[in-house]
């Protein structure tokens, strides 16, 4: 199938874009390839030192003639997504070195989670742990010793800040490794239901805790089709995965078969072999398309409207929020999965998961297949499936129908003809809302306006009764210049009581929402935020908004908002706190969340 004329058109656009930041990136790239092997430059001095506790592999290191494999690792045993990943050094080396290769811990980075912080302070660091995580990987790949590196992360902001260091190191090929998810619990709508009962003054905190811990029971990625599930898909699509890889459970042979198939390839494709692949080559504006794609496919998390503009830009490649509305309004939504359908991620996987999918949006001209990736020329492979054979990853054709379709539907009958986020602008700026998990009927929502500057407030007054008519609740100062942009997903029990009662509401706001939002019509991440003296700092009580989902505009009508002073908050609380202080140089040089809220890209 040709390439879909939108596709190729976007594609064009981002490339003619990007031309003058990819060409400087890609010839610094060059200058660094060819330099050669990283450790044939140090001294003698540098690789003591470097191989000082490598023991029977010192030898080979010395040799310079064994590609060497840099671990970057977001271990910790707090988060259940990155526990499995205390293991799997041990495998990496034993597997580098059955293949005539050697690996070595690079270097931590930190992996919190957006779970434990939901509503609370920590939460104010999230956002900025992406760009701690990228100078993190930096620091450890900075020894120079390394041929490719393996990069061990999954949840929210790690994937993102991780690729972002391995395309500043893109010159070095470079694998994504992935834990996979926990095994299914307890339903996520009815998870979602005691919530709500909770928010209603139902049931007590008993009753909620026993449903959050039948929820978040074990090992692996949260099963919801959130941000951290979300990086995965992304990394299949981009091609930084090995094809089937993401949602194999943690602790099955599998996985550990695939681990290994990874270090394997890892070696294969180093510049001292015949398949050299650089991470700079991977990362072409082609490959962030597909990315983009697959996101509106999928329903997937509007966090990766923040994070993929970031990761693009360490890679010379210039997104815009008119290239994620121009591809969802192409593509088809061919999953439900939590929170926008009852199925989680174990059940979307066993219904053909992404390689049903990759393979149907290959077949419709929606994807570029001229890709390159880790596993090789062309997106098509992804299409496979791995199987387990005598204990090693062989790949077979996947499914070409799905075994679920209230699930996962071709691209001919899909659940909607187009993806699941769409652009808005007007008077208020520029924003986004994620449709996919809305009915058809909530995508206008005309109402007065509610200001709050915090989501505290918004339950207070929702606590107090005051919600009793259709209802745009605004909550501002909440950008990254503001507070770290936290996630407002706290709010979304409320909201959705709201809505169950039969009113109109809706929520605009500078902030996040997580990948797990839900129902609740959301404007989101509008820029300039309120801190910047965006149009959203002009709004008052009872300002009728207009958020139109159908034509992409958020309005406030009736008002000329230029003859208005912003207001202005307190912000001074926002720089203590949960080392909350460390962060004041982050809130101060971030950029635009519609830019990706970078602050070292």
């Amino acid at each position: 199938m040709s390439l879909h004329p939108k596709i190729a058109e976007v594609t064009d656009r981002i490339r003619a874009r990007s031309e003058g930041p990819r060409r400087k990136y890609m010839d610094t790239m060059a200058r660094a390839a060819a330099e050669g092997p990283r450790r044939s430059h140090l001294t003698c001095g540098n690789q003591a030192h470097a191989y000082a506790a490598m023991g029977g592999d010192k030898d080979a290191l010395t040799a310079g003639r064994t590609p060497n494999i840099g671990i970057i690792t977001a271990y910790n045993d707090m988060l259940s997504a990155h526990q499995p990943f205390e293991t799997y050094p041990d495998l990496i080396r034993a597997a580098a070195r059955a293949a005539g290769g050697t690996a070595q811990v690079a270097g931590g980075v930190p992996a919190m989670c957006d779970g434990v912080t939901q509503g609370q302070t920590g939460m104010e660091l999230s956002l900025f742990s992406r760009d701690v995580i990228a100078l993190a990987a930096g620091v450890g790949l900075s020894h120079n010793v390394f041929d490719s590196a393996v990069y061990l992360g999954v949840c929210d902001k790690i994937v993102p800040g991780l690729v972002m260091a391995a395309a500043i190191f893109g010159y070095i090929p470079g694998i994504f490794m992935p834990a996979g998810p926990m095994v299914s619990g307890l339903p996520n709508d009815e998870k979602a239901r005691v919530r709500q009962e909770f928010a209603k003054g139902n049931i007590g905190r008993e009753e909620l805790m026993a449903a959050e811990m039948a929820s978040y029971h074990g090992p692996g990625t949260c099963t919801f089709y959130g941000t951290a599930n979300s990086n995965q898909m992304l990394m299949e699509f981009m091609g930084l995965h090995l094809p089937g890889a993401s949602f194999v459970n943690p602790g099955t042979p599998l996985r550990d078969a695939l681990t290994t198939a990874a270090t394997e390839r890892a070696l294969e494709i180093t510049a001292l072999g015949n398949d050299y692949t650089p991470v700079c080559d991977i990362l072409d504006e082609k490959a962030f398309v597909n990315g983009i794609v697959g996101l509106m496919a999928t329903g997937g998390s509007t966090n990766l409207v923040i994070h993929l503009p970031a990761m693009a830009k360490a890679a010379g490649v210039i997104l815009d929020l008119e290239d994620f509305s121009d591809l969802s309004a192409v593509t088809p939504l061919m999953a439900k999965v939590y929170p926008n359908g009852l199925a989680d991620v174990n059940h979307f996987h066993a219904a053909g998961g992404l390689g049903f999918m990759i393979g149907e949006l290959l077949n419709a001209g929606l994807l570029h297949d001229d890709t390159k990736t880790v596993a090789g020329q062309g997106l098509e492979r992804y299409s496979q499936e791995p199987k387990l054979v005598d204990g090693r990853v062989e790949y077979a054709a996947g499914t070409t129908t799905s075994l679920n379709e209230k699930i996962l539907r071709p691209v001919t009958d899909p659940f909607q003809p187009q993806g699941g986020l769409v652009q808005l602008s007007g008077n208020l700026g520029r924003g986004v809302i994620k449709t996919s998990a809305v009915a058809l009927e909530r995508h206008v929502v005309e109402a007065p306006a509610r200001v709050f500057h915090t989501q505290e407030a918004v339950k207070d007054a929702f606590k107090a009764g005051e919600f009793t008519q259709d209802t745009i609740i605004v909550v501002r100062f909440q950008g990254p210049k503001s507070n770290g942009m936290p996630e407002l997903h706290g709010l979304t029990p409320t909201l959705a009581v709201l809505q169950d009662r039969g009113l109109k509401v809706a929520l605009v706001t500078d902030g996040r929402m997580s990948g797990a939002s839900g129902k609740v019509p959301s404007a989101i991440h509008v820029c300039p935020e309120a801190a910047d003296h965006g149009p959203i700092a002009l709004i008052r009580d009872g300002d009728i908004i207009r958020l139109d989902a159908t034509t992409g505009t958020i309005e406030v009508k009736g008002v000329d908002l230029s003859t208005r002073t912003p207001a202005t908050a307190d912000l001074s609380g926002n720089g203590t706190g949960v080392g909350r202080e460390l962060f004041e140089v982050f809130r101060q040089n971030v950029g635009l969340a519609a830019e990706g809220a970078g602050v070292v890209v």
